[in-house]
């Protein structure tokens, strides 16, 4: 086998060939100075960088490892399909099946229509909702992420000012600030789009209030407006019916992706049976879009999730993990907060507003084999056994020792 070149090395060559060497989410010069950039094998709940060095994901590969990299039952599906086509002239019956599963699976879905990533599900999302109530306003939360289309991008770099005219913002968790962001729209509201938990970067993550959801419902409902919620982070982890189902509130149109097939690259709307001729009149398609390869992962992968309650493994695994943390974070005398859902949690430090602490400790982790991140939600899986939650303790343990070594206790 040829020698794989190190991370230097290929930071390296990437710079010259590569804008920036490494553009979006996924550029480490964002994240600390120990972060690897480059990574070359993951097994289960482990990842190996391009040094060779070997961690305990908790970042899922920021989301859509969902139960293990590499699973034997989804590499099998993906590869069967593969060898008897992928990209064809149409889809496959695999296509007809997946939608069938989810809709069988989702009750707010009567329809699904499939994309490749999250921003191409939002965007498509947003369409229908447009198509359908003839509108142009869409309400979304202050600091909420959709994604990475002009309409939504959180950098302003080459987004012309029309291209976000159509936003409106609302305040996460406050019904009197969607509201009046309504009626900001004097009646051109087409969409309240909404994500099932506030989950902004560089923030506590905040769960959405019962009163909120149901207010946020009855609102699009007065206004002839679709909610349609963004679950393309938290989609497959908190409920397989959809994130905001034991809230009892479902949604006109739903985006799906990250987790959706375990590391495919696939994404979907689902709707209702009253925006299914809005969404047929669209002309919204991509070379790839129809793949079989990953719609046969995804069928294999949400039949794994319901067959084995994946969403309960999820959320022992979070629930162990948190537990294990404040313990540890206690025991060294740190004050911290945890926040989200135990499933995709995060983890931020007292009075630490420069995020000093947390980039510290995070690299420590590194250091102990445990890739998580300072600023950005983790992702649990169902790969994450006890034993690997235990040993990512070892390794949390280990930095917090670190970080009051180098900071003192709080």
């Amino acid at each position: 086998m040829p020698e794989i070149p190190g991370d230097a090395s290929l930071r390296e060559r990437a710079a010259k060939v590569i804008p920036g060497g490494m553009y979006g989410h996924l550029n480490a010069a964002l994240h600390g100075d120990k972060y690897p950039q480059f990574f070359v094998r993951a097994e289960g709940a482990r990842q190996w960088d391009a040094d060779g060095r070997e961690y305990v994901d908790l970042m899922c590969s920021w989301g859509p490892m969902i139960v293990g990299h590499r699973n034997p039952r989804v590499e099998e599906a993906a590869a069967a399909q593969q060898a008897s086509g992928d990209c064809l002239n149409g889809p496959g019956p695999v296509m007809v099946e997946l939608a069938e599963l989810l809709v069988d699976l989702i009750p707010s879905a009567d329809w699904a229509m499939f994309s490749k990533n999250g921003t191409d599900a939002t965007t498509q999302a947003l369409m229908v909702a447009r198509a359908a109530t003839g509108r142009t306003k869409v309400l979304v939360a202050h600091g909420a992420y959709h994604g990475a289309d002009p309409w939504c991008t959180p950098g302003l770099s080459g987004v012309t000012p029309n291209q976000r005219a159509d936003s409106i913002e609302f305040t996460y968790n406050d019904l009197a600030s969607a509201e009046a962001a309504a009626a900001q729209a004097e009646g051109d509201v087409a969409a309240i789009l909404v994500t099932p938990f506030k989950h902004d970067s560089f923030e506590d993550q905040e769960l959405a209030e019962a009163g909120f959801a149901t207010g946020v419902r009855a609102l699009a409902d007065r206004l002839g407006a679709a909610l349609v919620i963004d679950d393309v982070r938290a989609g497959w982890r908190l409920d397989l019916r959809g994130s905001w189902e034991p809230l009892g509130v479902r949604p006109d149109l739903t985006a799906w992706s990250k987790a959706m097939a375990n590391g495919f690259p696939i994404a979907a709307v689902t709707g209702t049976d009253a925006l299914r001729g809005a969404a047929q009149s669209l002309y919204s398609t991509g070379s790839f879009w129809f793949s079989a390869t990953a719609m046969a992962a995804a069928r294999a992968t949400i039949e794994i999730l319901r067959e084995t309650d994946g969403v309960a493994l999820m959320h022992r695994a979070g629930s162990r993990l948190r537990e294990g943390l404040a313990a540890q974070a206690a025991s060294h005398g740190f004050v911290v907060n945890q926040t989200g859902p135990v499933q995709v949690p995060w983890l931020s430090f007292e009075g630490d507003a420069t995020l000093e602490k947390a980039i510290h400790w995070a690299g420590a982790c590194l250091d102990e084999g445990v890739y998580l991140h300072p600023w950005h939600n983790w992702f649990l899986s169902a790969a994450h056994t006890d034993a690997e939650i235990d040993r990512a303790l070892r390794g949390t343990d280990a930095a917090f020792a670190k970080l009051r070594a180098a900071f003192g206790a709080d």
